[in-house]
């Protein structure tokens, strides 16, 4: 069972070209879902598999106390193994063609209001490297709205000051090209020519990577929300914060001001434009929220 684990991982990445996190995601499901099968079900053989052991071991996640959008990423991911063990002639019979997703809440994302992205902007101090870094982390991510994955993943060379633009790789290694507003761009200007020679280390070799940590290597992902939450705190935002907050925050913000969702469903590089719809409710409950605290007669 582990060998058809394997294969399906490596499908996902040489002829899927999934992102490295996407691919994490379901090998992380699958795991614990083969263990479960093996060590619960005590099942040995993928043809064993039956529509109630996939139902138990929904169950079993629900008792765990998994939300209805994780069990439904299980679903998602057992299906698609699934599918690809019938294709691959591993099993005679695929037994997650009728399961059913769990009907799920739609949260509207968390985003800032424009004094609070300020705030948080202003936070980083410009007298240290660091603080220079950290500035044009926070203008970089607001002015273009990329991912943190793609932030993190920049180099050099994808930076084009004189144009203007950023050229980042999202999802499945797709590029697109973000254009960068003039306070982004005086802050990556600053922060390349300044702070990032000082963030070299001279013993170690030299790096491509546009952003550096401590090491003088290339910051993660869990570096920059590390430095993110610190930031936030001081800043004293009290919302919940995480990596996409400024985003969620900059996509919203545009289609406040009259952005056409097409060019914004761009710009964030959806593959769907129903992904980017999810903003425009927010909009719409931001407008609600105006309207009662402002109206006479809300």
């Amino acid at each position: 069972m582990e060998y058809e684990l394997q294969d399906f991982l490596h499908y996902l990445t040489v002829e899927r070209n999934l992102a490295k996190n996407t691919i994490v995601s379901y090998e992380r499901d699958l795991r614990k879902y083969v263990h479960y099968l093996k060590h619960v079900e005590q099942i040995g053989s993928w043809n064993d598999v039956s529509r109630l052991h996939i139902l138990q071991f929904l169950k079993f996640l629900k008792e765990k106390g998994s939300s209805a959008k994780t069990i439904a990423r299980h679903i998602a991911s057992i299906r698609s193994f699934h599918q690809f063990l019938l294709r691959e002639k591993a099993t005679e019979q695929d037994p997650s063609v009728h399961i059913e997703t769990p009907q799920m809440e739609r949260t509207l994302p968390k985003v800032l209001s424009m004094g609070e992205v300020e705030a948080l902007l202003d936070t980083p101090k410009a007298n240290t490297p660091f603080g220079i870094r950290d500035k044009a982390m926070l203008e970089l991510l607001y002015a273009t709205g990329m991912r943190v994955s793609e932030l993190v993943g920049l180099n050099l060379a994808d930076v084009h000051l004189t144009m203007g633009f950023v050229r980042c790789y999202g999802k499945g290694n797709k590029e697109r090209i973000v254009p960068i507003g003039r306070l982004a761009l005086e802050a990556l200007k600053v922060y390349i020519e300044k702070a990032r020679p000082k963030l070299l280390d001279p013993k170690k070799r030299t790096t491509d990577a546009l952003f550096l940590n401590h090491h003088g290597q290339r910051l993660t992902r869990q570096g920059f929300w590390k430095i993110l939450k610190k930031l936030a705190k001081e800043a004293n935002i009290q919302k919940e914060l995480t990596p996409h907050t400024l985003r969620h925050s900059f996509a919203t913000h545009l289609l406040e001001n009259g952005a056409d969702l097409r060019a914004v469903q761009e710009l964030l590089g959806h593959a769907d434009i129903s992904t980017t719809q999810i903003y425009t409710h927010v909009t719409k409950t931001r407008l609600k929220d105006v309207y009662k605290q402002y109206h006479p007669r809300a």
